[in-house]
């Protein structure tokens, strides 16, 4: 087995006193491996750990990382795919929020590291996308997401236009427009109306918020095209762009928002062989 260490990355909020990590580290430490505590936000309840186990930040533990494991739920993993994406260390996720839809494990799984630890486990790459903002002809802003891009009127109706390749796709008023990923396509772009995408595919899904026009509909596009966000010319109300539910960034008329597949990849280590379509079922159906 690979003498390269695991990550874990443990939002602070969701494992309480890091309860769930400590106890994997445990784990791994008796089966031979070496765990690094890397928190999600240092805190005071770094005392727990500092004096027994090593720790340090994600960035600078990852060239000489095997994998990262979150504590946490999707946003701690959507935080662990921008730290990772760089340098293609997988992600395992246990599930310790909501939904928990990109997690592969829940708490109750966790007898399940044992394959972890055997090196029995597949890798999944799911698609992201790069987004750029251009300002008179210069790219002023650039980002890439796991989940999806959203462009959104500050708390009035924006006019935007959206085209795939150059060649118009849709014109609507409307509080904004979600671009995802397959992997996203469960998330806000869901919430919005959209379709929901099997994950592991090749997939743009530009879905309209609030549009308030009939014929304003979702589309799924192959993962070649360059969709761009333009504001249109009848309202010029505030808007932002926020990338996987990060910090907005002002847009402003005359902005042009460009998203297309990104040459990076989010690889999520693969334990079970639950379906899609039964994950579906369990995290968005409803239960008794």
């Amino acid at each position: 087995m690979s003498g390269k260490r695991i990550i874990l990355y443990s939002n602070a909020e969701r494992d309480i006193n890091y309860k769930m990590a400590i106890h994997v580290a445990e784990l791994l430490l008796e089966n031979g491996r070496q765990p690094v505590f890397c928190p999600m936000f240092f805190d005071q309840s770094l005392e727990l750990i500092s004096h027994k186990y090593d720790y340090g930040k994600i960035e600078a533990e990852l060239k000489n990382a095997e994998m990262i494991i979150t504590f946490g739920g999707d946003g701690t993993i959507l935080r662990a795919a921008r730290a990772a994406a760089q340098t293609g260390v997988p992600i395992l996720g246990i599930n310790m929020g909501g939904k928990g839809f990109m997690a592969e494990l829940e708490t109750e799984d966790i007898g399940l590291l044992e394959k972890v630890i055997c090196g029995e486990y597949r890798i999944e790459n799911r698609m992201m996308l790069d987004a750029e903002i251009s300002r008179s002809g210069k790219a002023i802003y650039r980002d890439f997401a796991l989940n999806d891009v959203v462009v959104r009127g500050d708390n009035k109706v924006i006019d935007l236009v959206l085209l795939g390749d150059g060649e118009e796709i849709s014109r609507f008023s409307g509080d904004g427009a979600v671009i995802a990923t397959p992997t996203g396509s469960t998330a806000y772009s869901m919430a919005a109306g959209g379709p929901i995408v099997e994950e592991a595919a090749d997939n743009i899904i530009v879905t309209p918020i609030c549009a308030h026009e009939l014929m304003a509909k979702s589309f799924v596009l192959v993962s070649e095209r360059r969709v761009s966000v333009q504001m249109g010319s009848k309202k010029h109300n505030p808007a932002h762009i926020s990338v996987d539910g990060s910090d907005y960034y002002r847009v402003l008329p005359g902005d042009i928002i460009y998203i297309n597949k990104s040459e990076k990849y989010t690889r999520l280590v693969r334990l079970s062989n639950r379906s899609f379509y039964k994950k579906v079922s369990e995290k968005l159906g409803e239960r008794a």
